[in-house]
Protein backbone atom coordinates (compact mmCIF):
# COMPACT_ATOMS: atom_id res chain seq x y z
CA UNK A 1 0.00 0.00 0.00
CA UNK A 2 1.42 3.34 -1.05
CA UNK A 3 1.25 6.14 1.50
CA UNK A 4 0.32 9.62 0.38
CA UNK A 5 0.99 13.01 1.97
CA UNK A 6 -2.67 13.03 3.07
CA UNK A 7 -2.17 9.70 4.86
CA UNK A 8 0.87 11.14 6.65
CA UNK A 9 -1.21 14.12 7.76
CA UNK A 10 -3.96 11.82 8.97
CA UNK A 11 -1.48 9.73 10.95
CA UNK A 12 0.08 12.88 12.41
CA UNK A 13 -3.36 14.16 13.42
CA UNK A 14 -4.27 10.94 15.23
CA UNK A 15 -0.89 10.73 16.97
CA UNK A 16 -1.34 14.34 18.11
CA UNK A 17 -4.83 13.53 19.45
CA UNK A 18 -3.52 10.52 21.35
CA UNK A 19 -0.55 12.48 22.72
CA UNK A 20 -2.86 15.26 23.92
CA UNK A 21 -5.16 12.79 25.66
CA UNK A 22 -2.26 11.10 27.43
CA UNK A 23 -0.70 14.41 28.49
CA UNK A 24 -4.08 15.64 29.74
CA UNK A 25 -4.66 12.63 31.95
CA UNK A 26 -1.31 11.88 33.57
CA UNK A 27 -0.43 13.61 36.85
CA UNK A 28 1.09 17.04 36.25
CA UNK A 29 4.17 16.16 38.30
CA UNK A 30 5.05 13.59 35.60
CA UNK A 31 5.00 16.20 32.81
CA UNK A 32 8.11 18.15 31.78
CA UNK A 33 8.29 21.46 33.64
CA UNK A 34 8.12 23.43 30.37
CA UNK A 35 4.62 22.07 29.77
CA UNK A 36 3.34 22.99 33.24
CA UNK A 37 4.84 26.49 33.40
CA UNK A 38 2.92 28.04 30.49
CA UNK A 39 -0.34 29.73 31.14
CA UNK A 40 -2.85 26.88 31.21
CA UNK A 41 -5.54 28.44 29.00
CA UNK A 42 -2.99 29.35 26.33
CA UNK A 43 -1.83 25.73 26.30
CA UNK A 44 -5.39 24.57 25.70
CA UNK A 45 -5.99 27.08 22.91
CA UNK A 46 -2.68 26.26 21.22
CA UNK A 47 -3.24 22.51 21.45
CA UNK A 48 -6.73 22.64 19.98
CA UNK A 49 -5.77 25.16 17.30
CA UNK A 50 -2.98 22.79 16.27
CA UNK A 51 -5.30 19.78 16.27
CA UNK A 52 -7.86 21.64 14.16
CA UNK A 53 -5.23 22.77 11.64
CA UNK A 54 -3.79 19.27 11.33
CA UNK A 55 -7.26 17.76 11.05
CA UNK A 56 -8.40 20.32 8.48
CA UNK A 57 -5.42 19.51 6.26
CA UNK A 58 -5.83 15.78 6.81
CA UNK A 59 -9.61 15.74 6.28
CA UNK A 60 -10.44 18.87 4.25
CA UNK A 61 -14.00 17.81 3.44
CA UNK A 62 -14.89 17.19 7.10
CA UNK A 63 -14.10 20.53 8.75
CA UNK A 64 -17.47 21.02 10.46
CA UNK A 65 -17.43 17.51 11.88
CA UNK A 66 -13.82 18.06 12.92
CA UNK A 67 -14.65 21.23 14.87
CA UNK A 68 -17.57 19.57 16.64
CA UNK A 69 -15.52 16.45 17.38
CA UNK A 70 -12.68 18.46 18.87
CA UNK A 71 -15.10 20.32 21.14
CA UNK A 72 -16.54 16.99 22.28
CA UNK A 73 -13.00 15.67 22.82
CA UNK A 74 -12.18 18.72 24.96
CA UNK A 75 -15.30 18.16 27.06
CA UNK A 76 -14.52 14.46 27.49
CA UNK A 77 -10.95 15.25 28.52
CA UNK A 78 -12.21 17.67 31.17
CA UNK A 79 -14.69 15.10 32.51
CA UNK A 80 -11.97 12.42 32.55
CA UNK A 81 -9.61 14.79 34.37
CA UNK A 82 -12.25 15.35 37.02
CA UNK A 83 -12.56 11.60 37.50
CA UNK A 84 -8.81 10.97 37.92
CA UNK A 85 -8.45 12.28 41.44
CA UNK A 86 -5.16 14.02 40.54
CA UNK A 87 -6.44 16.45 37.89
CA UNK A 88 -9.52 18.66 37.93
CA UNK A 89 -12.37 19.39 35.56
CA UNK A 90 -12.35 23.07 34.54
CA UNK A 91 -15.03 24.58 32.32
CA UNK A 92 -12.67 27.46 31.46
CA UNK A 93 -10.22 24.94 29.97
CA UNK A 94 -12.97 23.68 27.67
CA UNK A 95 -13.78 27.26 26.64
CA UNK A 96 -10.07 27.75 25.85
CA UNK A 97 -10.21 24.61 23.68
CA UNK A 98 -13.08 26.18 21.74
CA UNK A 99 -11.17 29.45 21.39
CA UNK A 100 -8.26 27.51 19.91
CA UNK A 101 -10.54 25.82 17.38
CA UNK A 102 -12.09 29.19 16.47
CA UNK A 103 -8.66 30.78 16.03
CA UNK A 104 -7.56 27.97 13.72
CA UNK A 105 -10.77 28.17 11.68
CA UNK A 106 -10.31 31.92 11.28
CA UNK A 107 -6.63 31.61 10.39
CA UNK A 108 -7.27 28.95 7.76
CA UNK A 109 -10.13 30.99 6.25
CA UNK A 110 -7.90 34.07 6.14
CA UNK A 111 -5.15 32.09 4.40
CA UNK A 112 -7.66 30.75 1.86
CA UNK A 113 -8.93 34.28 1.16
CA UNK A 114 -5.38 35.57 0.67
CA UNK A 115 -4.66 32.77 -1.79
CA UNK A 116 -7.74 33.74 -3.83
CA UNK A 117 -7.18 37.51 -3.80
CA UNK A 118 -5.59 39.04 -6.90
CA UNK A 119 -1.88 39.73 -6.69
CA UNK A 120 -0.74 43.37 -6.71
CA UNK A 121 -0.01 44.61 -10.19
CA UNK A 122 -2.28 42.12 -11.97
CA UNK A 123 -5.15 43.28 -14.13
CA UNK A 124 -8.67 42.56 -13.02
CA UNK A 125 -11.47 42.14 -15.34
Amino acid sequence: MKTTPRRHLQLTFWIACLTLCIAALIPTDQLPSLITTWWDKAQHALAFATLYALGAWAYPARRTALAISLLVLGMLIELAQGATGWRQCDLADWVADGVGVAIAISALKACAMLKRSPQPGTEMG
